[in-house]
C-alpha cells in the first residue's frame, strides 16, 4: 500500500469484503485505546463500505470525534489484462482536542 501520508501505520483501518461491523469495531477500538487519530482505507468497490464505517462510528458509537479530512486518489493497478486504474479513498477521524 502507498505510503505518501503520515506515518499512522498503527492507526490505520484498511477496508476490504468484511461486514462493515468489523471494521466499525476496529476504528472504536482503536480510539478507545488512545489513538488521536485513526484512517480509514479503501480501494475500488470498498469504498461504500469504507464511508459507511466512518458514518457508523460518528454517528452510532464515537463522541468527540469528528472527520479530519477526506483524500482521494487514483492508482494505477497491473492486471493480467494489462494496467487499470482503481480508485482510492482515505478518511481520517480525530478526537477533538
Amino acid at each position: 500500500m502507498e505510503t505518501s501520508m503520515q506515518p499512522m501505520k498503527e492507526n490505520t483501518v484498511f477496508v476490504g469484503n468484511k461486514p462493515v461491523m468489523n471494521y466499525v469495531l476496529a476504528v472504536v477500538t482503536q480510539f478507545n485505546n488512545g489513538a488521536g487519530e485513526v484512517a480509514i482505507k479503501a480501494r475500488g468497490k470498498a469504498i461504500s463500505r469504507a464511508v459507511d464505517t466512518a458514518e457508523i462510528a460518528l454517528n452510532r458509537f464515537l463522541d468527540g470525534v469528528t472527520k479530519k479530512d477526506i483524500v482521494t486518489s487514483t492508482e494505477v493497478i497491473d492486471t493480467d489484462t494489462g494496467k487499470t486504474n482503481v480508485s482510492s479513498i482515505e478518511i481520517i477521524l480525530s478526537a477533538k482536542k
